[in-house]
């Protein structure tokens, strides 16, 4: 890793073989995730997924502390904020973990839920976990000095049509499909432009709306405030742009924001959110979509398909496995 540092001493994480390693990770929670695919079972599909990668994460060579967890958020047996995991040797590091990112999705047999695990250097992640919500920007290279959250939506389209050079006509915003946001959508159609309305998941809608050559040009949107940060050590090795703004549900969430210091009615950039470019994102389908495959069961063999975006290198991998099937069923 050295030749990738210059004039500083180089932090000791996360380095090549660490992605891999956790893909191992993805891949498990990914697997036991899949026997509830369309199932209509969220729960049980869930505490699957969990249990499975954090077997496989105590096996890691690294001292990992996760800063934004499972449990915490919906209420799962494990995996939880603060929770120590790995062998305790190696390189220190934060940890986000969704055993699955759309667990609803996985229930109903739709696209676009991952098994996620991000990683940076210890100290490095903001926890945001006291505030359930974020309103989020998040594009490419292009978007950078160009789009900004504190604008009206018309004028980071306009900005980004230009900025891409292509008609307004053409650029597509991904948004969560919820009430809350019948509003934006219907400005952002106002334009012209148009919408991918995302059911759940909005991870995967934020790095297809970051990476190079995507048809989503922009993710827009309030969604979970831990995504944000997932999404932010992703970005980081895309070169894109993620920006953030906290959203209190209610006075209680806003005192305990305040009280463990986090910034409110203030636009989180990218270096705030994730303050490090040493980080490592990887992800695994469970269903099918946008970003990866989901798992698929041929004859003896799981099929998995998983991603590795490496930010100091701005490097993305793909990752095909086969599995013996036996072995896991």
């Amino acid at each position: 890793m050295c030749s990738e540092f210059v004039g500083h001493r180089p932090p000791v994480l996360p380095d090549r073989n660490l992605g891999m390693e956790l893909v191992r990770a993805t891949e498990a929670a990914s697997i036991r995730g899949f026997k509830y695919v369309g199932k209509g079972d969220k729960n049980a599909a869930d505490g699957a997924a969990v249990d499975a990668m954090r077997q496989f994460l105590n096996t890691v060579e690294f001292n990992g502390t996760i800063v934004i967890g499972e449990g915490e958020k919906d209420n799962a047996p494990m995996l939880f904020n603060g929770e120590r995991v790995g062998t305790g040797n190696g390189p220190k590091v934060d940890i986000a973990v969704d055993p699955i990112d759309g667990t609803s999705l996985t229930a109903a047999g739709r696209q676009n839920a991952l098994s996620v695990i991000a990683v940076s250097d210890a100290g490095t992640m903001l926890d945001a976990s006291e505030v359930f919500y974020m309103d989020k920007l998040v594009a490419g290279p292009e978007g950078i000095g160009v789009v900004d959250i504190r604008k009206p939506i018309a004028e980071n389209i306009r900005a980004i049509a230009k900025a891409g050079g292509k008609a307004i006509e053409d650029v597509v915003v991904a948004v969560l499909d919820r009430p809350r946001h019948e509003q934006l959508i219907n400005d952002i159609r106002a334009t012209g432009a148009g919408t991918r309305l995302l059911l759940d998941g909005d991870v995967a809608g934020g790095i297809q709306a970051a990476r190079y050559g995507s048809r989503i040009d922009l993710c827009v949107g309030i969604g979970g405030s831990p995504e944000g940060i997932v999404t932010t050590c992703a970005v980081k090795g895309l070169g894109g742009i993620v920006q953030g703004i906290l959203k209190p549900r209610d006075e209680t969430e806003r005192q305990r924001a305040l009280a463990a210091g986090l910034k409110l009615d203030h636009v989180y950039e990218m270096d705030e959110m994730v303050a490090s470019n040493n980080t490592l994102f990887v992800a695994t389908g469970v269903t099918d979509g946008g970003l990866v495959r989901g798992v698929r069961r041929k004859g003896p063999v799981i099929l998995t398909h998983s991603v590795v975006i490496r930010g100091v290198s701005g490097t993305i991998r793909y990752v095909e496995a086969e599995h013996v099937a036996e072995r896991w069923l």
